[in-house]
C-alpha cells in the first residue's frame, strides 16, 4: 500500500510541478510573444496564472496530507518533502489570496478610470506587485524541481 501511496504521490506531484513551470516558463512567454497585443496577453497570462495558483493550492495540501501518511508509515525520506510543499504552499497563498486579488483590483480600478493599469496612476505599484509574484512563482517553480529531484531518488 505504502509503494502505491509513493507512486501516486510522485506521479501528482510530478504533473503539478510541469503543470506550472509549462504555464510560467512556456505558455506565458508564447502568449506575450505570439500576439500583438500586451494587454490580451497579460489578461489570458493572469487568468492561467489565477488557475494555477488556486490548483498550487489544493495540491500542495492534497500532497502535504499524503507525505504526513507516508511519514506516520515510517517513509522518513517524506519529511523532508513536507518542508517542501510548506514552501510551496505559502508561495501559492501568497499569489492566490493576496497578489493575484490586489493586481486584479488594482486592474479594475485603472479600468474604471477607462485606461489600462500600466497607463494609470497604478502602474508603479502593480509593477512591483507583478515582481514580487514573479519572484515568488520562480521560488516555487524551483521548490517543485527540488521535490521531484528528492523524489525521483532511490531510497534506501
Amino acid at each position: 500500500m505504502h509503494f502505491t501511496s509513493q507512486r501516486l504521490f510522485s506521479l501528482m506531484a510530478g504533473l503539478w510541478v510541469g503543470s506550472f513551470i509549462t504555464v510560467g516558463f512556456l505558455v506565458a512567454p508564447i502568449l506575450f510573444s505570439a500576439l500583438g497585443d500586451r494587454q490580451v496577453a497579460g489578461m489570458i497570462a493572469a487568468s492561467l496564472f489565477k488557475i494555477e495558483a488556486n490548483i498550487s493550492v489544493g495540491l500542495s495540501v492534497v500532497l502535504m496530507i499524503l507525505a504526513n501518511y507516508l511519514v506516520r508509515a515510517g517513509l522518513n525520506q517524506f519529511r523532508i518533502v513536507r518542508w517542501i510543499l510548506l514552501g510551496m504552499l505559502a508561495c501559492a497563498i501568497s499569489a492566490a489570496f493576496i497578489l493575484i486579488p490586489w493586481m486584479s483590483s488594482l486592474k479594475e480600478q485603472a479600468m474604471l478610470s477607462g485606461l489600462f493599469v500600466m497607463e494609470s496612476s497604478w502602474a508603479g505599484l502593480f509593477t512591483r506587485l507583478h515582481q514580487v509574484s514573479s519572484g515568488l512563482y520562480a521560488i516555487q517553480s524551483l521548490l517543485g524541481i527540488f521535490l521531484v529531484w528528492h523524489l525521483s531518488k532511490k531510497s534506501n
